[in-house]
């Protein structure tokens, strides 16, 4: 038996909420130096100690983040290597990556880079998971590892997350513990979120006295993020013009969201689809006005929830694409020009998707799909004039473009991508629309001098 004591050391006041809070799920964080890892681990070796013959299992992105993070400082807190096998308070298996203790409690360490890498996970069973640095993974990933959370026996089973903004998570997360905004099959008792900052994190503050001057320092979007927890901000944002202004929903100065209006008959109506069946499908119809600019009139996207599609045969999504364009005020009566990813004119398995589309009088182009430019021509659409007017609108009954557009990131590997890894459905649509109607780079004018302006038209804002 070991003959050592285990020194947990001295938690902070807002480590000591994590430690002590028993809902199922429960984030920690939202900021830079709030002591995150520290506590897992605090977490992972009171548990072992006090729930004999526990299973729980750490998860990162990498190997390596795993290793410096945890197996490093919970070998070394339990005496893992001790020369004197006495002092040993638990061992660890490293072909296994497995700490084991002597009550038979076992903290596993595993790590998830890719959705695909889930597989890993089938079968395993634990009664404690904790995704370190949770808005790394994807919503899938999340969900996939909570099902891995249960047994018959009596232990508890529960999921901790430590967070900060920004990452490919960063839509689930905030929803789920920042908005609160749950889907039927969720319970909102099941979660809970402590907000820890860097100035709760008054050890780091001591033997870093010149963290918070690093903070400081950072661009202003990452400060926020990083300094004080802001989840509407963060970097890596892929679309940092999108402005979503209630205040000007009317004026349309300063803002993408607008009231919808009436479409005058001989403005040109367009419709962008992206084809999805497990994942959604998102339909959006454009009409262009007289000056170039254009508004996304309506949409149609197929999820039952955030990035899980409807799962719908091709002829029932066209034959409801049809109805719309048959009976909807703003389209009925229109010729409309579609747009689609070339991919669905593939015939894998006899008709193709666009062939299918045909049969129900919906008919598309091949869309151009080269995405670099077609992501430029997106940005072209969306930057402000100095006046606060954009060359693209979205009506604020599309909820859906509205509600991912913010949410979507840089892929870490493809200099000026986007990261697939997301909800990007109504994006590439919204891309294939862009390059059928390419426009230039805007050129910034700036608003003319009132010296200039004799009848105070630009004042009035005419």
């Amino acid at each position: 038996m070991p003959s050592e004591v285990l020194d947990l050391g001295t938690p902070q006041p807002k480590q000591v909420e994590f430690l002590t809070d028993t809902h199922n799920v429960v984030a920690f964080g939202g900021a830079r130096g709030g002591g995150k890892s520290w506590v897992v681990d605090c977490k992972a070796k009171v548990m072992s100690y006090a729930c004999p013959g526990i299973t729980q299992i750490i998860v990162r992105k990498t190997y390596p983040e795993l290793t410096e993070n945890h197996i490093v400082p919970l070998t070394r807190a339990l005496q893992c290597y001790h020369p004197d096998r006495h002092r040993r308070l638990a061992v660890y298996n490293d072909s296994k990556k497995t700490i084991t203790f002597p009550n038979g409690s076992r903290i596993l360490f595993r790590y998830l880079e890719r959705e695909k890498d889930l597989g890993r996970f089938q079968g395993t069973e634990c009664d404690i998971m904790y995704l370190d640095e949770a808005t790394q993974f994807t919503e899938d990933m999340f969900k996939t590892l909570w099902a891995c959370v249960r047994g018959t026996n009596s232990h508890p089973k529960r999921m901790y997350l430590t967070c900060n903004p920004g990452g490919v998570g960063h839509q689930w997360v905030k929803r789920l513990f920042i908005d609160r905004v749950y889907d039927e099959n969720e319970n909102p008792e099941d979660y809970s979120f402590i907000q820890s900052l860097v100035t709760d994190n008054q050890i780091l503050l001591e033997n870093s006295p010149k963290y918070l001057q690093q903070l400081d320092a950072l661009p202003a979007k990452v400060r926020q993020a990083w300094r004080y927890g802001d989840w509407n901000v963060f970097s890596g944002q892929f679309f940092e013009e999108w402005r979503n202004n209630p205040d000007h929903y009317t004026d349309r100065r300063w803002t993408h969201v607008i009231d919808p209006f009436d479409i005058p008959a001989d403005w040109k109506v367009y419709r962008s689809f992206d084809w999805g069946y497990s994942k959604p499908f998102s339909c959006g119809w454009w009409a262009q006005g007289y000056d170039g600019v254009v508004y996304r009139i309506k949409e149609w996207y197929g999820c039952t929830s955030p990035n899980d599609g409807l799962k719908l045969p091709a002829d029932i999504v066209f034959q409801k694409i049809r109805e719309i364009e048959t009976h909807d005020p703003l389209l009925a009566g229109r010729h409309i020009t579609g747009v689609a990813d070339p991919a669905i004119f593939a015939k894998d398995d006899g008709y193709s998707i666009a062939e299918t589309a045909n049969r129900h009088g919906v008919y598309f182009e091949r869309g151009d799909n080269t995405r670099i430019a077609g992501w430029m021509q997106c940005h072209y659409r969306l930057m402000l004039d100095e006046r606060g007017y954009p060359m693209m609108y979205v009506f604020k009954n599309c909820k859906d473009f509205i509600r991912t557009i913010p949410l979507m990131m840089y892929d870490e590997h493809k200099v000026e991508d986007l990261n697939t890894e997301l909800e990007d459905h109504a994006m590439d649509e919204f891309r294939y629309f862009s390059m059928l109607q390419k426009i230039p780079p805007r050129r910034k004018i700036p608003a003319r001098a009132l010296a200039d302006d004799p009848l105070d038209q630009m004042k009035k804002g005419y």
